[in-house]
């Protein structure tokens, strides 16, 4: 099956670029990247804190069946234009990976559907590498798909 969020990559390059068309309008594309009811389901994971504005700050956290965290993640919002871009950074906490920075850029295509590009800047070839090595792509994948099915619901 062909995955629909596209990844690029391009050699001795510290960022990805990754782009995906969704069937929803924009405006129901942004808010599935602000509203924590709507992160949690789609990302499959708790939100700590998500405060969507210019300096606010987010916290992800993500348990296994028994309760256990596995996965932490949270970062700062430099910048935020409602449903057109999100600035921030991103840090996994208890991981190798330093700090990463993240442009979210949100484009209307028609009344129907929209686009989202992401640009991530590591803080090194090696650090994008390794990311990349993850099962990373098809991670923000099954994501994706997660989000146009749940969002598509409120429509």
């Amino acid at each position: 099956m062909e995955r629909k969020t596209k990844i690029n990559a391009e050699d001795d390059k510290q960022e990805i670029v990754i782009t995906r068309e969704f069937d929803l309008p924009l405006e129901l594309l942004f808010k599935a990247y602000v509203e924590p009811e709507i992160v949690e389901q789609w990302m499959g994971t708790k939100v700590l804190k998500l405060e969507s504005k210019k300096h606010g700050s987010w916290q992800f956290e993500t348990s296994d069946a028994n309760g256990n965290v596995v996965f932490r993640s949270n970062g700062v919002i430099h910048e935020f234009v409602l449903d057109q871009k999100i600035t921030r950074t991103f840090e996994m906490e208890n991981t190798p990976f330093p700090v990463q920075l993240e442009y979210l850029e949100f484009e209307k295509l028609t009344d129907d559907t929209s686009k989202l590009t992401m640009q991530i800047v590591y803080k090194s070839v090696e650090y994008r590498n390794q990311m990349l090595q993850l099962p990373f792509a098809q991670g923000i994948n099954m994501a994706h798909n997660r989000l146009q099915n749940i969002v598509s619901k409120l429509k």
